[in-house]
């Protein structure tokens, strides 16, 4: 084999180990991929079914309620326009409390209540993450327009 052909297989061997490792971390980083949606667009339909994702609001007062094997607990998150059950199995964050932001972390089960595998509760008094806080505010500009 002359060094030229040489040259060309070893080029073509790395253009072509290159695009498998393109390809697996490009997979890698879509199965770890997660998107935010608020209790309107999971209403509407626009959250993924059968794909985990978080949805993000407050906690509705009222909607908490504890399970007698002291583990599941149920609520409901709301961004003031559409409302989203939520059930969680395990500890709840210290900060967790009924007004507050929350985002969940699971999917939507086939009877449309949310299951979540995390619970995340906001660190302090004026914080909420920005994706929540943007759709809160939109879901309750969105009401506001409507009611005449």
């Amino acid at each position: 084999m002359k060094p030229r052909h040489k040259r060309i297989a070893a080029i073509a061997i790395g253009v072509a180990a290159l695009g498998i490792v393109t390809a697996l971390v490009l997979s890698a980083f879509q199965e770890n991929l997660v998107f935010f949606f608020t209790p309107s667009e999971v209403v509407a339909n626009k959250a993924p079914q059968g794909r985990t994702f978080r949805i993000g609001g407050m906690v509705e007062k009222g909607s908490v309620k504890r399970q007698a094997d002291g583990v599941t607990v149920q609520f409901v998150v709301t961004d003031t326009a559409k409302s989203m059950p939520v059930t969680y199995r395990g500890a709840l964050p210290d900060l967790f409390r009924e007004g507050k932001g929350v985002v969940a972390q699971g999917q939507i089960g086939a009877d449309g209540v949310f299951r979540a595998i995390e619970v995340l509760a906001k660190h302090d008094e004026n914080y909420m993450p920005p994706e929540a806080k943007l759709a809160v505010e939109k879901a309750h500009e969105a009401s506001r327009t409507l009611k005449p």
